[in-house]
Order: structure tokens, then C-alpha cells, then sequence
């Protein structure tokens, strides 16, 4: 009788082992929490302080200024993400990277679907039809300021390649 017990006890303590690691293990990944892909949103944080700004208001040009700087951040996030997205689901499928970074990186495009909508709404309120038009905007600014910036450079290089 005393060699039915034996097993029976052996795999309590196996599967309760197991169930107890378990738990712990999941409620250790869930604490864990996921890291953001991009770092704060600071042009949202600056163009949300200027909007509740009340004594004194802060003038309208100023912030379709800050609306437009959000927007270029949004691109530039956009543009960051098509170009991550594919490589980062080729090192997933590889097993290079572990799911969080790619977890991270879908939960940074839901979010920025959000943040487009948002800004677009914004834009929106201040003229009609804007919303749609914004982005575009916004990426003409992008891409004067790198010509700007390469531009900046040539007589930088200039110097470097005559000495």
C-alpha cells in the first residue's frame, strides 16, 4: 500500500512545484512591464502646457508653431518605425531578439495611431480641412531642415578636404 503513495506524492510535488513557479513567473513578467520604444513625447507635452496656458493666453500662431513641431516628431516616428519594423520582425523570427522589444515596438505604433488622430483633430480646430494636410507639412519641414543641415555642412567639408 505504502508504494502508491510514493509516486502519488512525487507528482504533487512536481506539478505543484511547477504551478508555483508558474505563478510566480508570470506575475514576475507582468511587474516587469513593457519599455517604451521612443522616449517622451516632448513636443506633446509642450504644445498640451501652451494650450492650458489662461493668463495670459497663449497666441494662436504660437501654437499651430507647437502643433506643427508635434506633427514633425510624429513623422520622424512614422519614418522610424517602417524602417524598424521589418528588421525587427526578421530578428524575431530568427530568435535574435526576444517579444518584449517587439511588443514594445507594436505598442509604440498603436500608440502613435493615436497620437496622429489626436493632432490631426487639433489641427482641425484651429483651421478646417488642416488635419489633412498637416503631415504633409510637416514632412516638407523635415526635409528642409536636413537639406538645411547638409547645406550648413559643405563649408565644413570644404575645409576639411583642403587641408
Amino acid at each position: 500500500m505504502a508504494s502508491i503513495y510514493i509516486p502519488i506524492i512525487y507528482l504533487f510535488c512536481i506539478f505543484g512545484g511547477l504551478w508555483v513557479f508558474s505563478g510566480w513567473y508570470r506575475r514576475r513578467i507582468a511587474n516587469k512591464g513593457i519599455e517604451p520604444y521612443f522616449p517622451r513625447h516632448k513636443e506633446r507635452d509642450i504644445y498640451i502646457t501652451l494650450l492650458q496656458r489662461s493668463d495670459p493666453p497663449t497666441p494662436e500662431h504660437l501654437l499651430k508653431a507647437a502643433l506643427v513641431r508635434r506633427a514633425m516628431t510624429d513623422v520622424q516616428r512614422i519614418l522610424r518605425i517602417r524602417e524598424d519594423k521589418p528588421a525587427l520582425q526578421q530578428l524575431l523570427q530568427k530568435g535574435s531578439i526576444g517579444d518584449d522589444l517587439f511588443t514594445s515596438l507594436v505598442a509604440a505604433e498603436k500608440e502613435l495611431e493615436a497620437e496622429i488622430l489626436e493632432v490631426a483633430a487639433e489641427a482641425n480646430t484651429f483651421v478646417e480641412g488642416w488635419g489633412q494636410i498637416i503631415f504633409q507639412t510637416a514632412t516638407e519641414m523635415l526635409h528642409n531642415e536636413k537639406i538645411r543641415a547638409i547645406f550648413e555642412q559643405v563649408p565644413v567639408l570644404r575645409l576639411e578636404a583642403g587641408t
